[in-house]
């Protein structure tokens, strides 16, 4: 039952970072004793707003009450101090220390002389106790536990400290199912002592078994707090992803509208059962030359995670792909460029651009890799090569000179899209190639995607925003809970709510389906119920 004051108030928050407005007038609730979900797709605040909370971040501007009193941590010391604690998907742990220093780090009972290290494990224990994990040898090494386990004893960390708000950061992105019902055990007796717990995660068939109340952010601001109970799904993922359809050039992207026929046509790459363990289950994908593939789903449904795989950044754990009909081992980055596919990440900053170069040296950078550095790209090449890409994405400024940490968002973009269309793939796998870009900007890349599937370079587009999604592609292959649930082919009848629609309702007819399936396994004693 939640009090009727919130413990947490965060009202009128904004934090800008040089160039981007990370929050802009951000209010917040969290109840005690209520689990509250904070909802948005990546880049909407929410990382931000945590850390405004717990004092990593100092707001420009707003207030952060706690138990009703204005408060301004400097750290997260001070935030622990205050019974704030935060859990993140990358347990902040010591694996090389027992079970018991870690439930008791900084908290050690002491004596007379030092560390009384029999005391400190009764407190360890009894801090385990609370979350039914008391059979725990706290004598152990942390390393010998699963990650779900370990993320329960970083709770019990915080039961140490009485904790009063507890986070929880992406806590279910590396459990399977078993691991998560544990988890989720733990949090509904926390729930019942009052711990006041705000969950963050992508997983919405979780958000919807877990949570009391959410909170929607996009784009750094508040969009609203809802009842779980009163929200439909669909209404939530429309919140979350917003629309601005009229805002960009129409392009018409349904260019087919028939089915491709399998017996005339082979495909460019075919992948069957392909997967790999906590990233996606095994999937089967055919994509044509000059077909544009969408990929809709929302965060943490295993569309980047795909992608990964059929470039060969990540090796699969099972299944197989197939280029122009023959077996094809596509087991690095390497191997994916000469075998003539491309990849464009969605993380520009950090894994696509190289800031200290020139645009000029970001455009050649992948030409140059699949030639070898031992045979470097004579001087004339490169400046045709430049000239034509700057040219023909409208690069700007027009200086193959300039730093590209200098160029806009939508300019680096278009630099990235440059490099690996340099190389000359048959497919282009484009991870978020307009997130954070203005609006001209991505009519110019969704215009460029739409052109170059004209010439017959096949495309995966990955995207959030399922409007550009639906009028880009050709078909869309949905995706969620990393598994695939559904593959359309576009049309003039298929709307960003339908894909909507089927991601929504895939959640209720599960849940339906486990319910049903839960009954028939449920021993009875007659008109007695449950035996």
């Amino acid at each position: 039952m939640t009090s009727a004051q919130p413990i947490v108030q965060m009202q009128g928050i904004s934090i800008e970072f040089p160039g981007v407005k990370a929050l802009d007038d951000v209010g917040f609730r969290l109840f005690p004793g209520e689990v509250h979900a904070l909802m948005g797709e990546n880049g909407a605040g929410k990382s931000t707003l945590i850390k405004a909370l717990t004092g990593v971040y100092h707001p420009d501007a707003g207030t952060v009450l706690i138990d009703e009193e204005p408060r301004s941590f400097q750290t997260t010391a001070d935030a622990q101090a205050a019974g704030v604690y935060t859990v993140y998907q990358e347990v902040n742990l010591c694996p090389n220390l027992s079970i018991g220093e870690n439930v008791m780090l900084g908290q050690e009972v002491r004596g007379r002389f030092g560390v009384n290290w029999r005391a400190t494990h009764r407190a360890a224990t009894e801090a385990l106790r609370r979350l039914g994990l008391e059979r725990l040898d706290t004598r152990k090494p942390l390393s010998t536990l699963s990650i779900a386990l370990q993320q329960l004893v970083a709770i019990s960390r915080a039961m140490v400290s009485e904790v009063k708000v507890l986070i929880l950061d992406e806590p279910t992105s590396s459990l399977d199912a078993s691991e998560v019902e544990m988890l989720f055990r733990v949090i509904r007796g926390l729930r019942e002592d009052g711990v006041a717990i705000l969950f963050v995660s992508h997983f919405l068939d979780q958000v919807y078994e877990i949570s009391d109340r959410l909170t929607v952010l996009r784009n750094g601001q508040y969009v609203g707090e809802h009842l779980v109970s009163e929200l439909a799904r669909a209404e939530l993922i429309s919140q979350m992803i917003g629309k601005d359809l009229e805002a960009l050039t129409s392009l018409g992207g349904d260019r087919r509208t028939a089915p491709r026929d399998e017996t005339g046509e082979e495909p460019l790459l075919r992948a069957r059962e392909l997967g790999r363990k906590g990233a996606i289950q095994p999937t089967d994908l055919d994509i044509y030359a000059g077909e544009v593939v969408g990929v809709a789903g929302l965060l943490g449904a295993g569309r980047t995670e795909l992608a990964r795989l059929l470039y060969g950044a990540d090796r699969p754990d099972s299944g197989a792909v197939e280029l122009h009909g023959t077996a094809a081992d596509i087991k690095s980055p390497v191997a994916g460029l000469a075998n003539g596919i491309a990849y464009s990440t969605e993380n520009r900053r950090d894994e696509g651009i190289l800031a200290d170069l020139t645009v000029r040296e970001n455009l050649v950078l992948s030409l140059q890799a699949r030639r070898g550095w031992a045979k470097p790209i004579p001087r004339k090449q490169q400046d045709e090569i430049v000239e034509h890409y700057i040219s023909t994405l409208n690069v700007r400024p027009p200086d193959p000179n300039a730093l590209i940490k200098n160029l806009s968002g939508g300019n680096q973009q278009k630099v990235l899209l440059g490099r690996w269309l340099a190389t000359q793939p048959e497919l282009l796998i484009l991870d978020e190639p307009t997130r954070g870009i203005d609006v001209g900007a991505k009519a110019e890349i969704q215009q460029a995607v739409v052109d170059l599937a004209e010439t017959g370079v096949a495309v995966v587009f990955i995207s959030s925003e399922l409007e550009e999604v639906v009028r880009l592609s050709e078909r869309i292959v949905v995706l969620k809970d990393r598994q695939k649930i559904g593959d359309l082919l576009n049309g003039p009848e298929v709307t960003a709510q339908q894909v909507v629609d089927i991601i929504a309702q895939h959640g209720v007819e599960a849940a339906e389906a486990m319910e049903s399936e839960l009954e028939e396994l449920t021993p009875t004693t007659g008109e007695g119920g449950p035996a």
